[in-house]
């Protein structure tokens, strides 16, 4: 049975002390035998409280008023902070962030897998705080949406914009100045595109009615100079070209042009033919003198710096001699698997996207590596007992799921195959301790390592290392 709001006291909820930091960004505050967790506030705000959930064992709260700020607070950089949905710990220092981060593994690890755990090592911080993403996914709206500040300020604001959703809301769109994410030009060409179509007056998507001929605008900057934009659109338009020539002559340091028609009920473009206008198909990024070439399909770690010392650690982790045999689970685009080859004696990747596994074979083409094959399929049906036989039990095994985690079957499968060592590499510590406790009557926990890699979020990474007992 649900609490009902109207039978909780208001003085509850007044002058409340915001205490601890918990998953998923949120605060928690206890008062009584009331369990509220509460966003947008920071550890040692002094506030009130408006509820905007109640559920049985606890509330969900926005604060409506600061009594007292947290001396953990420091100002946001960014003009859009509190209400684009993205980067909602600028208020916190970086330090600060990495502690909560640090923190928040080790809650999680603990409280979920409940398993014995070594002294969990120093978090890894991201190379870069600001400018450290390679991909952004921008969205048009007819409706964009207005900041309390602009509603009062009674000017006319132009309401086609292109920008991100805004917190919870998936036909809202904020439209952005700019964004602190991805290094230039990416703020460029995105306000270039958008006062194209406003001039030639072009239809916004309308995300309600899914109509309109723009819909979003995905912008990916490698480190090695490449630049890919893809311009997703609901049809064929007779402006579809000129807006892509303008593209190209404007920007020259674009190596990728393309454009896709979509017309389904969403922007997943994994099943439709992605057309290349101008320049290559495909761009590059490097890591440690290895080339990975990346598709406008392709999946390839946001943070690319961030990326090398996750990959490094769990590189570490495997303590590989060149003599062994390692499976490499969600392979992906067989990143992982080829920056581990030089070290192994033979990589066996497996994934379930077909057209990843193409992508682990072009990647290892391109660097001249010969130790490694890739195979396509579900991994529970894949990683059968006949796969194993023909391929041989695993020195090492390097797991690297979605945030989702693992099957049932492929941590029985695990257990079945016994690897010496599992490299657990995680983007959600809380599937990740679920399947450690799975794992934990064969395996113990030796390493833990948490590796941040989207500063000002509360997301973070994780990698594990077992040993067979």
């Amino acid at each position: 049975m649900r609490k009902s709001v109207k039978n909780i006291p208001a003085e509850l909820l007044r002058e409340v002390e915001i205490t601890d930091m918990v998953a998923e960004g949120k605060c928690l505050v206890r008062r009584e035998n009331l369990v509220i967790f509460v966003t947008q506030v920071a550890p040692g705000d002094v506030v009130d409280l408006r509820v905007t959930k109640a559920k049985k064992n606890f509330l969900e709260a926005v604060p409506t008023h600061f009594h007292k700020y947290s001396e953990l607070r420091v100002q946001p950089f960014c003009e859009h902070f509190g209400t684009c949905g993205g980067c909602k710990w600028q208020h916190l220092g970086y330090d600060t962030q990495l502690k909560f981060k640090h923190q928040q593994v080790a809650d999680t690890l603990q409280r979920i897998g409940k398993v014995a755990l070594p002294e969990i090592l120093p978090i890894q911080p991201s190379p870069d705080q600001t400018y450290y993403r390679n991909k952004l996914e921008y969205t048009f709206s007819h409706n964009g949406w207005l900041t309390n500040e602009q509603i009062a300020s009674g000017h006319n604001y132009e309401r086609r914009v292109l920008g991100f959703h805004t917190p919870g809301r998936f036909d809202k769109i904020l439209d952005i100045n700019h964004c602190w994410l991805q290094p230039d030009p990416s703020n460029q060409i995105r306000l270039a595109v958008r006062d194209y179509a406003l001039e030639h007056e072009l239809p916004f998507n309308n995300l309600v009615t899914q109509e309109g001929f723009l819909r979003n605008l995905i912008i990916r900057t490698a480190n090695t100079g490449d630049l890919m934009v893809i311009l997703q659109c609901y049809y064929a338009h007779d402006a579809l070209f000129p807006l892509l020539d303008f593209l190209h002559e404007r920007f020259p340091q674009i190596t990728s042009l393309n454009y896709v028609l979509n017309d389904k009920g969403n922007e997943t473009f994994h099943d439709l033919e992605v057309v290349c206008y101008k320049g290559e198909p495909h761009i590059h990024e490097e890591m440690e003198g290895l080339r990975f070439r990346v598709g406008p399909k392709s999946f390839y770690q946001t943070n690319s710096e961030g990326a090398f010392n996750l990959y490094k650690i769990t590189r570490d982790f495997a303590q590989l001699t060149g003599s062994e045999l390692v499976y490499d689970l969600y392979t992906g685009a067989g990143t992982i698997a080829n920056f581990v080859a030089r070290q192994a004696k033979h990589v066996v990747g497996v994934e379930y996207v077909e057209s990843a596994v193409k992508d682990a074979y072009i990647n290892s083409e391109i660097n001249g590596t010969t130790n490694t094959e890739f195979y396509a399929g579900d991994m529970k049906d894949v990683l059968n007992a006949e796969f194993i036989a023909r391929h041989g039990r695993p020195d090492v095994v390097i797991t690297d799921p979605p945030r989702a985690g693992m099957h049932p079957d492929v941590v029985a499968r695990l257990l079945e195959m016994r690897a010496p060592r599992i490299v657990y590499v995680s983007c959600n510590p809380g599937t990740q301790a679920r399947d450690l406790e799975l794992l934990d009557e064969a395996y113990k926990v030796v390493k833990v390592q948490p590796v941040d890699m989207f500063p000002h979020t509360h997301h973070v990474e994780n990698v594990v290392l077992l040993e067979l007992r």
